[in-house]
């Protein structure tokens, strides 16, 4: 009987990993959106290089920054917390490559709301904190959506990044990509097959339905755009 627990792991470590990209995304698109500093362009560009890099490259330097002889691993020693070969390690491997995904995204539909939208909140004595909520958010809804669904798929198929960082201990850190890795390193087809299969399956299921939802948003802005 196949083993389910890396499914589980997977979708755990998925839906963890997108939360935490998406808040954390929004955050530093909407201020990237908006900053007009020298340095915006080696900011962008190292925010989006995990995206770029091979994943075993991402996976390395994030065994650098947790490892037990860096400065971050040494300081979580301290506290009896060990970031390498947990699962935690999955979420954070999983967040790093996702990131990007949501950040370019997000910028993207930050920077087409049009600021006539939110120069008439601001005359209407909207803060900034609800105008984002209120105005900028609504509007830039479908490529946020859009770039969440990215970040969850991108984060379901992480592979060299995790392994890496979170090896591969059945039950803890295996995940479906790892587990699909050592089946067919192992000569076992069928199982890396099914396990393909379910991959597939959910990442077209939720690419579907992501699809779906957002055509219906933007058809929705259209019509309120229009009424206007």
């Amino acid at each position: 009987m196949l083993d389910l627990t890396p499914l589980w792991i997977s979708m755990k470590t998925s839906l963890t990993a997108t939360a935490i990209t998406f808040f954390l995304g929004l955050a530093v698109a909407y201020w990237m959106a908006h900053y007009k500093g020298r340095l915006k362009g080696i900011i962008d560009g190292l925010l989006i290089l995990p995206m770029v890099l091979p994943p075993t490259v991402v996976g390395f330097i994030l065994l650098l920054v947790f490892g037990k002889n860096s400065f971050i691993g040494g300081l979580l020693a301290n506290f009896d917390i060990t970031v390498v070969f947990t699962w935690w390690a999955t979420v954070i491997a999983a967040t790093v490559v996702a990131f990007p995904l949501m950040y370019k995204t997000a910028r993207g539909a930050f920077e087409q709301v049009d600021m006539t939208y939110i120069e008439a909140a601001r005359t209407l004595g909207y803060h900034d904190l609800k105008i984002f909520w209120k105005v900028v958010l609504p509007l830039a809804w479908p490529g946020i959506a859009a770039g969440t669904i990215l970040s969850f798929a991108r984060a379901l198929g992480e592979f060299g990044a995790t392994l890496m960082l979170a090896g591969s201990i059945p039950g803890k850190t295996q995940t479906v990509p790892i587990a699909i890795y050592f089946a067919s390193e192992g000569g076992n087809m069928d199982q890396a097959f099914i396990w393909v299969m379910i991959i597939i399956s959910i990442s077209l299921m939720v690419v579907v339905l992501s699809n779906l939802w957002t055509t219906k948003r933007y058809s929705t802005i259209g019509r309120v755009r229009g009424d206007r």
